[in-house]
C-alpha cells in the first residue's frame, strides 16, 4: 500500500502519513515524502500544506525500528528532504500546518517541528525518547532551544519524558489545541486562510526568517533593504506589491496572483 496519500484542493495540499500500526517512517516512506514536499515546492498552483497522519492513534513515532533491525541504516539515504521529507528540504517557501492527531515522539516530533504551524488533538502527545535508546535526537537538538524555553528543552532532550498537548501549548511549541474530530476542518481552514494571502510575501517572510536565525540584525537588515534575498527581489518588483497599495487606496480586497 502507498504509505502517502495526498489530497489536493484548490491551491491546498494534504499529505498523510499512511503506515499502520503506527505510521513509523523508514528509507523508502522519507524519500517518497521528499519527492511529495519538493513537487508542493514546486508547483505554482500549491501555496499550502497540511501533514498529518492516518487514524487518531499516531501522528508518527518517528524512525521505523523494525525496518531498521531489517537493514535500513540510520544514516541512510533519506531523500531530498532528509528525514520525514521537510526537514532539510531547501528553499520551501511556502507554509506548512501539521495537524498533530496523535503521538509524535522522537522523529514525529521533528516533522511536526518542521512546519511553520502546529495544530494538535487534545489527546495528542510528544516525547523525545531517543535518550533511552543511546542515540541523540539531532534535529530536535538543533530547533527545540529556539522555539521554547532553553532549560525545558534540555529536560525534554535529557530525559525523554512525555508531555501532552496542554504542556506543549504552555511552551508554545503548538498553536492551537483543537478536539480530534474538528483536527482535520480546522487544519483545512487554516490552510484556506493562508491560501487567499499573498504567496509571495509567504516566501520572503520564510527566507527572512532563515536567512536572519543566526545573523545579526543589522547584518540581516542589510541583505533584506539591498535585495540580497531572492524572494524579496521579486516580491519588490512583482504585481502584487503594487496590488497591495492599489485595493489599500482603493477600499478592496486584494487579488493576488503570485507575480
Amino acid at each position: 500500500m502507498d504509505p502517502i496519500k495526498t489530497r489536493r484542493d484548490g491551491a491546498i495540499l494534504e499529505v498523510t502519513l499512511d503506515r499502520p500500526k503506527a505510521n513509523a517512517i523508514d528509507l523508502a516512506t522519507s524519500q517518497i515524502m521528499g519527492e511529495v514536499f519538493a513537487e508542493f515546492r514546486d508547483d505554482p498552483d500549491l501555496r499550502v500544506a497540511i501533514v498529518t497522519g492516518a487514524g487518531d492513534k499516531f501522528f508518527c513515532p518517528g524512525w521505523d525500528l523494525k525496518a531498521a533491525a531489517d537493514g535500513d541504516a540510520v544514516d541512510g539515504d533519506y531523500g531530498i528532504g532528509g528525514f520525514g521529507g521537510l526537514q532539510e528540504l531547501r528553499d520551501l517557501n511556502k507554509p506548512v500546518i501539521a495537524a498533530v492527531n496523535g503521538i509524535a515522539c522522537g522523529g514525529g516530533l521533528e516533522l511536526a517541528l518542521s512546519a511553520d504551524m502546529i495544530l494538535a488533538a487534545e489527546h495528542a502527545s510528544f516525547a523525545l525518547p531517543e535518550i533511552r535508546s543511546g542515540t541523540v535526537a539531532d534535529a530536535a537538538s538543533v530547533k527545540l532551544p529556539k522555539r521554547i524555553p532553553y532549560h525545558i528543552a534540555m529536560e525534554l532532550l535529557l530525559t525523554g519524558r512525555w508531555f501532552d498537548a496542554e504542556e506543549a501549548n504552555r511552551w508554545g511549541l503548538v498553536n492551537e489545541i483543537v478536539p480530534a474530530d474538528q483536527l482535520t476542518d480546522r487544519a483545512w481552514e487554516l490552510a484556506r486562510l493562508l491560501a487567499s494571502g499573498p504567496p509571495l510575501v509567504y516566501a520572503a517572510i520564510k527566507e527572512v526568517v532563515r536567512d536572519a536565525e543566526d545573523s545579526k540584525f543589522q547584518d540581516a537588515m542589510n541583505r533584506i533593504t539591498n535585495r540580497q534575498l531572492r524572494t524579496v527581489d521579486v516580491l519588490y518588483a512583482s504585481e502584487d506589491q503594487l496590488e497591495g497599495a492599489r485595493a489599500f487606496a482603493e477600499k478592496r480586497a486584494p487579488v493576488w496572483k503570485g507575480k
